[in-house]
């Protein structure tokens, strides 16, 4: 007789306080129902946009065809068909995901989209779009994507200001996420003191994960030896461990105490970019080694797929890990591998691999609309 327990990894995550969400959001994943599948199926409770599945989903099948049509014979410049198009897939996933949304009081059921990210450098311009984006989807349960910056980072304290949900996303540094908490909490203040409802203005900071690993272990290959080799696949994880203790450290202060008295709902950590590329490591170890309450990991398709194959939930993994994640990055220093240098190259990086997906997006809608056109 087989006693054993049935697995449900996503459930089980789910369970531990993680909200999974996807990082995916396309026509046919609308039209098609999966998206419906995946929130009744396998506890996704979110998702955001990404220009690359755009640019591929305009490529594939005729869900977007009637509308190009449309764009092209109104004569729609090329941006403003990218806003329409993107901004119409952004309120269908708010509509499918709004009873998750009502049912969680707001915490989940979110759909993030995305500012140009060729506006990343310009404060004003962020502001204007994010308003722009916010109010041409015009859902409750939508999150407007913010580059965390330096110029986003007021655009960001504005924006939540005025009662907008915000996604700060592309974080990378201690540093930085430090001050994207003290961005965040100033438009709160704000709120309050121009008297809005601080329970409606939700955030998640997007602490992207992999790619720390990428660029540590690259320089940890070229020093070379037992010492380095030891230290591989090993940052990402310790430094989203910090950055949580910053959350909590910050949850704990007295300024974000007078704001939760008032009504402010916590900005969440969110574990971005987890996707495993090192295939000498788990391809689930970015959901795996970051289970704490009160968090957000956001998915591929493939690694939602393998961690509710084989994922496993073993209880929490970030709280007692602190100190040995101290340990490892002064390890990192004395070997010679500058965290400040790595994380000001993944944010030029990042900033370069969000313009250029945009730019493959853009020129997709522009083949799009020339073919309909002629």
């Amino acid at each position: 007789m087989n006693t054993e327990r049935p697995h449900f990894p996503l459930a089980e995550l789910s369970a531990a306080g993680v909200s999974v969400w996807l990082d995916d959001l396309s026509r046919e994943l609308l039209a098609g129902g999966e998206l419906a599948s995946l929130v009744a199926d396998r506890h996704v409770v979110g998702v955001t946009t990404n220009p690359a599945v755009f640019a591929s989903a305009l490529s594939k099948g005729g869900r977007y065809d009637e509308q190009l049509r449309g764009l092209a014979r109104s004569g729609t410049e090329l941006d403003e068909a990218v806003f329409a198009i993107t901004t119409t897939d952004a309120r269908t996933g708010c509509e499918v995901l709004r009873p998750v949304h009502d049912r969680t009081d707001g915490v989940d059921g979110r759909v993030s989209i995305e500012v140009d990210p060729r506006l990343a450098r310009d404060t004003d311009a962020t502001v204007y779009q994010t308003h722009a984006l916010w109010d041409e989807v015009g859902q409750p349960n939508l999150m407007v994507k913010i580059p965390a910056t330096a110029e986003g980072l007021p655009a960001i304290t504005a924006t939540t200001a005025q009662g907008i949900s915000v996604n700060v996303t592309l974080i990378f540094s201690l540093e930085r996420y430090r001050q994207v908490i003290n961005a965040f909490a100033t438009g709160l203040e704000q709120a309050w003191r121009s008297g809005r409802d601080l329970s409606a203005v939700h955030s998640v900071a997007s602490f992207f994960v992999s790619r720390v690993d990428t660029e540590v272990d690259r320089r940890l290959d070229a020093i070379g030896g037992e010492d380095a080799f030891a230290l591989k696949g090993k940052a990402a994880v310790a430094n989203a461990r910090l950055a949580h203790q910053i959350h909590e450290d910050f949850l704990a202060g007295s300024r974000w105490q007078r704001l939760a008295a008032a009504g402010a709902r916590p900005q969440r950590p969110l574990w971005a970019s987890t996707g495993v590329t090192d295939p000498s490591c788990p391809d689930t170890m970015y959901v795996t080694e970051l289970v704490v309450q009160g968090t957000v990991n956001t998915m591929s398709g493939n690694t939602l797929s393998a961690f509710a194959e084989h994922g496993a939930v073993t209880g929490d993994t970030v709280h007692g890990s602190y100190e040995a994640a101290r340990e490892y990055f002064e390890t990192l220093r004395h070997l010679g591998v500058s965290y400040q240098d790595v994380t000001e190259t993944l944010e030029r990086e990042g900033m370069a691999k969000f313009e250029a997906s945009w730019d493959d997006l853009s020129r997709a809608v522009s083949l799009q609309l020339l073919a309909d056109v002629s």
